[in-house]
């Protein structure tokens, strides 16, 4: 595991095994009766029970002394640190600066903040995605340098060059892992005007397949009144997108909707406007994310007579072809959030979504279990100058998935 691993604070508990003390007029007998319960324990069982810890107990267990510390660092450990065997909720990494590409990761099982640094990426504009475990990262500059890394255990690969080396006018990143066999993939949409039509917009989907180690771009289509942006996730094989109308900002037609492409089937012969997918409402903006295989929206929902103008957020969850509503964050909330434009960062995994203001560092987190919503513990940093920035994405801290 990473030796660069920082804990932001001294409160989170450090687990220890033992046999309670217990009082014994024969002081020989009750230290021969003493003896720490992890020094009869096989490293089998022991294994077992460290890897129900959270991931950022684990490192802590792994300083109590060398057998911990070989246990948690052996490849038979990364064995028992399953899905079903150490649930994990997932953490929000936040950029606490406009440039440097540094911050806290959240964990809401602690309900504490972990500086952590992150590999390969190298401003806090690249696109990010991330998956089980593994995050994707993509330079904006290029838009052709591309890792995958694990933000716990720091190890990274870098893909190689996505084909058609035409820099496009807007990109989608996303990322799936297989829990199983832990092979990923890879998509990137990208969208170029077509030359002297703004009705016009060609989008291309390029697939990277981590088994086969390579790219295919098996899909391409001129969209007419719609173009790409940079919101896309994979969900249960499918690829969604979020595309944008090209009419007049304030009109009152929908300026939102989801285009789909299978990824199992990899067809070539697809036309994503006539399987249109329009949002529930008139949104300013739109955020997608994968729960447990399940297609969810968070959208900025606009005003009717000024659909540009956010006047509150709600949750969507897409099934059996319709949207239904999980929850629209109640006013107290949005008003915590201070003024808002017309975006702002947005993320989850598992049961857990993550929304904050990119003007503050406050983090709001909706369970979509117990349809709750909470303010995360206060993150250990402030915000010096009016125009500091704030954005980040969540990931599922593992131990056990490699790039």
């Amino acid at each position: 595991m990473a030796d660069n691993w920082v804990m932001q604070t001294d409160e989170v508990p450090t687990y220890v095994l033992g046999i309670p003390y217990q009082e014994n007029d024969n002081a020989e007998a009750t230290n021969e009766s003493s003896a720490p319960l992890d020094n009869v324990l096989p490293d089998d069982i022991l294994e077992r029970i460290l890897a129900l810890l959270p991931v950022a107990s684990i490192f802590r267990a792994g300083a109590v002394c060398k057998r911990w510390n070989h246990v948690v660092n052996s490849e038979s450990f990364l064995l028992s640190f399953t899905t079903e065997l150490s649930p994990q909720k997932p953490w929000y990494f936040m950029f606490t600066g406009n440039e440097d590409p540094v911050g806290f990761a959240y964990d809401p099982i602690l309900r504490k903040w972990h500086g952590l640094d992150l590999p390969c990426i190298e401003a806090t504009n690249w696109f990010v995605a991330s998956s089980f475990g593994l995050v994707c990262f993509m330079d904006n500059d290029t838009r052709t340098r591309l890792f995958v890394c694990n933000p716990i255990t720091k190890d990274w690969t870098q893909l190689l060059p996505p084909p058609d080396g035409i820099f496009p006018d807007y990109s989608a990143l996303s990322v799936s892992v297989d829990r199983r066999t832990h092979n990923y993939t890879v998509t990137l949409v990208k969208t170029k005007q077509m030359p002297g039509d703004f009705q016009q917009w060609n989008l291309s989907i390029h697939i990277y397949d981590s088994d086969m180690r390579s790219w295919m771009s098996p899909v391409e289509e001129v969209l007419v009144g719609w173009r790409g942006g940079d919101e896309s996730i994979i969900c249960d094989g499918v690829l969604y997108c979020l595309i944008y109308s090209t009419a007049v900002v304030g009109s009152s037609e929908t300026r939102h909707a989801l285009i789909m492409y299978d990824l199992q089937s990899r067809s070539s012969h697809v036309s994503f406007l006539q399987n249109l997918i329009h949002v529930p409402c008139s949104l300013t903006c739109g955020r997608l994310m994968n729960l447990n295989e399940k297609l969810v929206m968070v959208g900025g929902i606009g005003k009717p007579d000024r659909p540009d103008i956010i006047k509150g957020i709600g949750i969507w969850e897409f099934h059996k072809s319709e949207w239904r509503e999980v929850s629209r964050m109640p006013h107290r909330y949005f008003q915590g959030f201070g003024e808002f434009d017309d975006v702002f960062a947005s993320s989850g995994t598992d049961d857990l979504v993550y929304i904050q203001s990119y003007g503050a560092p406050a983090l709001l987190v909706f369970d979509m279990n117990q349809k709750q919503w909470k303010w995360a513990i206060k993150c250990p940093v402030t915000k010096r100058f009016p125009l500091k920035l704030f954005t980040g994405f969540s990931f599922e801290p593992r131990l056990e998935v490699n790039p």
